[in-house]
């Protein structure tokens, strides 16, 4: 497992690389398996600020690997049989769920079928300018998962999702982040620099700050209105309240760079 799923610290910074390199990272049960247990450590690690999620050579994720069977679970066999949403479900449980840290997609190559939904599952994506982006299901005579459904609608729509989709279309580097799949383009030779240094940039924020973010934006699609204002002017009390807080806000008044702890 270790060796299909290479993890590595610098900083607060943890990075998440999918390590078959050889398959494009397709997707064996193994290595699907790896990533999601990867993301829930990193979620429980409070010297993780920010994770960052890539692929090893010269691709993303392939999607799924078509080629051979692989029966891995980390589950014991009657719960792995009661399983129905397997590791599919779990991309976008573990990301926008259960990991309250910023996940950034580092998308240095193609990412197709689920390995599309494992890239649009993270919150914020910086694509290389070759990348190629597909969903594949029409080709294949499937329908969308890996959270496809849930995630690329919120990303760019529902009626581009859908011709997205319906059109089996390719997209480059370029047109993803006019479309609205990514946010940021890079060239392929600069891609890891500007990966790694757009993690150090969150880095200076406060991750009692960036996780209560998350958590207010993930939970407005889930909760009605007052309750969502409500969910926030919680949140912003303890964003206040801790140390981090008032550390920013002597930083701001004393015009100095504040110097975060995460307490």
């Amino acid at each position: 497992m270790s060796k299909l799923v290479e993890v590595s610290d610098r900083g607060h910074v943890r990075t998440i690389r999918l390590n078959r390199p050889e398959k494009k990272n397709a997707l064996s049960q193994a290595l699907a398996w790896g990533v999601v247990e990867a993301i829930d450590a990193a979620a429980a690690d409070d010297n993780v600020w920010v994770v960052a999620l890539t692929g090893a050579g010269d691709a993303f994720c392939a999607g799924l690997d078509l080629s051979g069977s692989d029966p891995y679970s980390p589950y014991p066999q009657m719960t792995a049989q009661l399983d129905d949403i397997g590791w599919v479900g779990q991309f976008v449980l573990s990301i926008r769920r259960r990991c309250d840290k910023p996940v950034v997609g580092g998308i240095n190559g193609v990412a197709v079928g689920a390995g599309l939904g494992l890239a649009m599952a993270t919150d914020v994506r910086l694509i290389a300018s070759s990348a190629r982006l597909m969903a594949g299901y029409t080709r294949i005579g499937g329908s969308p998962d890996a959270g496809l459904t849930i995630t690329l609608p919120q990303a760019i729509g529902y009626e581009q999702a859908m011709r997205f989709m319906m059109e089996n279309r390719t997209v480059t580097g370029a047109e993803a982040v006019a479309l609205g799949l990514c946010g940021e383009v890079v060239d392929d030779a600069g891609f890891d620099a500007r990966l790694a240094a757009y993690c150090d940039q969150l880095c200076d924020w406060s991750p009692i700050t960036l996780r209560l973010l998350k958590r207010g934006v993930g939970k407005s699609y889930e909760n009605e209105m007052e309750q969502q204002l409500r969910y926030e002017v919680s949140n912003i009390r303890r964003a206040f309240g801790s140390e981090d807080g008032q550390e920013a806000r002597r930083a701001f008044l004393e015009k100095r760079k504040p110097v975060f702890t995460g307490r």
